[in-house]
């Protein structure tokens, strides 16, 4: 099996152009977009031309499907709404390149998918937790974008591709090449990570009621002021998981709605997700204690109501020892000495298809530690080098 880093870099760069964006390289790619479908179309072209079959399920799942038994290979191609190139997308075009030189040597079997919505405009890791079962497409339907796109609506953008469901059962495996997205591998001048586990996640919406009032009129101390309360909450939290947390737990308040929003009115409410993230299922479960009775502290403490909504979670998953081995092995053939074992804090398609089949990942560096970025970026030698690295796991694997 010869790949060719040639073929690899110019699919990738061309599936850049498909919502390219900002400054250098980056991408605005958001699932179900146009520049989304496109982009499904022409990898559907590709993956043709490969002699693989084309299938789309009604999720819109994109395989290229081996004859018989095979590895499957791959990740996303859609994108943060303000992203880098290379997040999903150098997953896909690996499996891609290695499928194609699979098929011009008579083997091994290897099958390619791009999940769809893996960032999360209509969840998180949507596709792939459909396929995999997880979550039922009819629930999953019911899920609406910040602009109030249900994913049913957004569906039906792909509906003229769809062949059908994919069997899972005809894979033995998954493997998902992914940039790093944190700074360990560029730091110590290492080329690959092989990844041992990826981490659990936690996520749950929290909202805050006070009293909206004036801002001109209403004294200090007669204030119910919802913004207030998250103020105190976010300060207390990072108190209280100190003795907790390990150095490499993260805990993040991120998508925030302030009610009315408006410079001369007390907040009246307040909406925010609050996530944290850690390797250990009984940790996780503490952070969630803490974080329920320290909104309830804070709620009573400022006059204000809280309420939680449904907890969105993913349990740690370890990475299965014969993959993981095998890309071991072909990590220090590849970059002798300049490769690490590690977990990854990111979420990937991996741990939905965990569910269902023995699963490994593989990093390179990331330029500086950044992604979710348009900076995004890796050196192209590195680039080749996980390529090279997944082509050399499969072979084993054979």
């Amino acid at each position: 099996m010869k790949i060719d880093p040639e073929r690899f870099l110019s699919d990738l760069h061309h599936l850049r152009t498909f919502g390219a964006a900002g400054v250098g390289k980056g991408v605005v790619r958001p699932a179900f977009s146009q520049a989304d479908v496109a982009a499904r179309r022409w990898l559907a072209g590709r993956m043709g031309e490969a002699g693989l079959r084309v299938e789309l399920d009604a999720m819109g799942n994109l395989f290229g499907l081996a004859e018989g038994p095979s590895l499957l290979m791959g990740s996303h191609s859609d994108s943060q709404p303000e992203g880098g190139w290379l997040d999903g997308a150098l997953g896909v075009i690996a499996a891609l390149e290695v499928a194609r030189a699979a098929k011009e040597a008579g083997g091994p079997a290897i099958s390619v998918v791009s999940f769809q919505d893996e960032e999360g405009r209509f969840g998180g890791l949507t596709g792939s937790s459909v396929w995999s079962g997880h979550t039922p497409l009819a629930k999953a339907d019911g899920a609406a974008a910040y602009d109030g796109v249900s994913l049913r609506e957004a569906r039906a953008a792909v509906a003229d591709m769809v062949t059908g469901e994919v069997d899972p059962s005809q894979f033995t495996g998954f493997i998902e090449l992914h940039i790093e997205q944190g700074l360990t591998l560029d730091a110590a001048g290492e080329r690959i990570g092989v990844v041992t586990e990826i981490v659990g996640t936690r996520e749950i919406p929290v909202t805050f009621v006070g009293q909206q009032n004036h801002a001109g009129t209403t004294q200090m101390h007669l204030r119910r002021d919802a913004f207030q309360g998250l103020s105190a909450f976010n300060g207390l939290l990072n108190d209280r998981l100190r003795n907790v947390v390990t150095p490499t737990t993260v805990w993040t308040i991120g998508h925030l709605e302030v009610h009315p929003n408006a410079s001369s009115i007390v907040p009246g409410r307040v909406s925010f997700s609050m996530q944290w993230r850690d390797g250990d299922a009984d940790r996780l479960r503490r952070m969630e204690q803490i974080v329920r009775e320290t909104a309830a502290e804070v709620a009573a403490e400022w006059g204000l109501e809280v309420s939680f909504g449904p907890m969105w979670e993913l349990e740690p998953v370890a990475m299965d020892v014969r993959l993981r081995g095998a890309l071991e092995e072909a990590a220090e053939e590849v970059a002798p000495g300049r490769w690490r074992k590690m977990p990854s804090g990111a979420l990937h398609d991996a741990t939905n298809v965990a569910r269902l089949m023995p699963v490994a990942m593989l990093f390179v560096p990331s330029i500086g530690g950044i992604s979710h970025d348009f900076a995004e970026d890796t050196e192209e030698a590195d680039l080749v080098a996980g390529l090279e690295v997944l082509a050399g796991a499969a072979l084993r694997l054979n």
